[in-house]
């Protein structure tokens, strides 16, 4: 552990990329493969269950401190982090653990099947001996989670220093659903071993947004474009008669998705596509809202397939014929694409001929739940800023452009792909609550909650909450609101804090729909401050109905 906690107060104390980098690869030279595997798990987001919950853990830290549960709640608001605040109330010790990083997780994993009165007993012994900074990544390993400012390229980069194994190999060999209770570094990094290989998807190539004009880009004629579905992200591969579908975020998905057994027989082996999982509602493309209703749920009902079933847009293809064709140019591998989607379309056709006893047409296509995202023909940038202000009636985000010599590279990278959004909703609404934020931002209050007016049932204006946001002003519009919220506050509760109605925000979101769930009835997509509108009273601030107006008319009928 001591290792591990030094390791991580190097990368919390440095913004330097250079100094992360090498911080991980001097860990990775000296610590044990045990150690080694459970590092690389928790900075790629594979941590083990959390053992405790929160409440009991700010009890039993209060107890231990011998301090009011009240004055350890008053603490953590001001520090804003849990396992910060939990080594800094209780007494300092001046000794340290010999215990290595992997003893202790697997003493947090068996934890979690034991009693309160046990669980209160290992963190006690534990918080008793740790020094500080000990005390404080073990309090971070229970709740789950560092926020240090180190991505999985760059625990990979420093990796690839530490074995000399080539970076993309090795966030080809990290990806999937691997387990760091069973798997050693030898199997995980160093071994070849073909059989691992056919269910793991390949790194995901993520775009950069377009800052300034997409025609500074260049000659149009250099590039591809199609809309950026707004859905998710995925990889389906077919390999040894076998389907795998992966999300972006390193999630197997198969059994979500049953539609897509369906590519089995009819997708040749030795094929991974990439491309976007929509709802397909009606045999059209239906809104993010409408796949939310399958997102999270264990079991999918044969009455939700029905109500909302699922296709893939395919827009890269990464494997052709079991051969890794990334770093062949992107018109190339749009034509086998194309090639493969033309395949599964004639296969369907003659299946449906062939159950129907009727010839071939171009309508007998079988349910087949695969679909081409289809490029955009266009002579100017002009005429490819029209197409994106359509993307909303597509029920798609904006653009994605892609150059068309570009290789499907790992991670995100500038040049070669950038998406084009859509400029956001926008509504002016007014401040009414506020919370103190996370990290650097724990001692002001920097989360806040807006509300628009709504007439009730005596016919007066009301304000009702909407939405919340917490991004979008300068570190001094924070400061400066953070003063006036101290010296406006109504009520508090808990750590909310309500104040007088006074300012007044444009708020953007990237998407809208109906909801039960939400006292307005209106759940916002990303919503974050554009911009304080000083120049603006509350009683110019927008309307709920302004609000509703915003949803388009075929999704009112869609209600979570």
């Amino acid at each position: 552990m001591k290792n591990f906690a030094s390791l991580i107060k190097t990368l919390d104390s440095t913004n330097k990329t250079t100094v992360k980098v090498q911080a991980l690869t001097n860990y990775f030279l000296k610590a044990n493969d045990a150690d080694k595997v459970w590092t690389i798990a928790i900075l790629s987001h594979r941590r083990p269950p959390r053992p405790v919950n929160t409440t009991l853990l700010r009890t039993w830290a209060s107890e231990l401190a011998n301090i009011p549960l009240w004055l350890f709640e008053e603490s953590y608001h001001i520090v804003g982090d849990l396992a910060e605040t939990i080594a800094l109330v209780i007494p300092a010790a001046n000794q340290s653990s010999d215990k290595s990083l992997t003893v202790f997780l697997e003493e947090m994993i068996a934890l979690k099947k034991k009693t309160d009165q046990n669980k209160k007993a290992y963190l006690y012994e534990n918080w008793k001996v740790l020094n500080y900074y000990e005390r404080f990544v073990f309090t971070k390993l229970i709740t789950g989670g560092f926020r240090i400012g180190v991505s999985q390229k760059l625990m990979t980069r420093a990796l690839a220093k530490a074995t000399e194994i080539d970076e993309d190999i090795l966030a080809y060999k990290l990806m999937g659903n691997w387990d760091p209770n069973t798997i050693s570094f030898q199997q995980l990094v160093l071994e070849e071993n073909e059989s691992d290989y056919l269910s793991k998807p390949y790194p995901f190539y993520l775009a950069y947004a377009i800052e300034g004009e997409a025609s500074d880009l260049g000659d149009i004629k250099e590039w591809s474009a199609e809309h950026k579905w707004d859905g998710i992200r995925s990889q389906v591969i077919l390999r040894n008669n076998e389907l795998f579908v992966w999300s972006r975020g390193e999630e197997l998905v198969t059994d979500k998705y049953p539609e897509f057994e369906k590519f089995v027989g009819i997708i040749p082996n030795g094929t991974v596509i990439d491309g976007e999982i929509l709802p397909f509602p009606n045999g059209t493309i239906g809104t993010f809202n409408d796949l939310q209703t399958r997102i999270g749920r264990k079991n999918i009902s044969a009455a939700l397939l029905k109500k909302v079933p699922v296709i893939l847009k395919a827009y890269d293809i990464l494997e052709w014929e079991g051969k890794d064709i990334r770093q062949t140019p992107f018109i190339e591998r749009r034509q086998l694409l194309e090639k493969l989607f033309k395949g599964v379309t004639e296969r369907s056709q003659n299946e449906v001929a062939e159950q129907s006893g009727s010839a071939v047409t171009e309508r007998s296509r079988s349910d087949i739940p695969l679909y081409l995202s289809e490029t955009m023909h266009f002579n100017s940038w002009d005429e490819l800023s029209q197409e994106r202000d359509r993307s909303r009636e597509m029920h798609s985000e904006g653009l994605m452009l892609k150059r068309k010599d570009s290789p499907y590279l790992v991670g995100r990278k500038k040049g070669d792909w950038w998406k084009w959004k859509v400029d956001p909703l926008t509504i002016d609404a007014v401040l009414t609550y506020a919370m103190r934020g996370h990290g650097r931002r724990s001692n002001l209050f920097t989360d806040y909650t807006f509300a628009l007016w709504k007439d009730n049932e005596e016919g007066e204006k009301e304000l009702v909450t909407f939405a919340k946001a917490y991004s979008g002003l300068t570190d001094a519009e924070f400061r400066k609101l953070d003063a006036w919220i101290k010296k406006n506050t109504l009520e508090r509760f808990g750590p909310v804090r309500s104040v007088t109605p006074h300012h007044v925000f444009e708020i953007a979101f990237e998407g809208i729909a109906l909801s039960k769930r939400h006292k307005s009835g209106i759940a916002t997509r990303f919503p974050r401050m554009l911009r304080w509108r000083k120049d603006k009273n509350i009683h110019e601030a927008n309307t709920l109905d302004d609000l509703k107006n915003l949803i388009p008319s075929e999704a009112k009928e869609s209600v979570e």
